[in-house]
């Protein structure tokens, strides 16, 4: 995903770290879940 925005991995991790903490998910399972049960019920995140 960084290489094909021309981003460094790092980039990647520092932001994916602070929406991890602004929705209260721990890892890219759990926000998956969440995303997928937002969807389900049209809520927004």
């Amino acid at each position: 995903m960084a290489l094909s925005l021309s981003v460094s991995t790092r980039t990647v991790d520092y932001h994916l770290r602070k929406v991890f903490a602004a929705l209260g998910v721990r890892s890219r399972v759990e926000l998956a879940r969440l995303v997928e049960q937002a969807e389900k019920t049209g809520a927004r995140l």
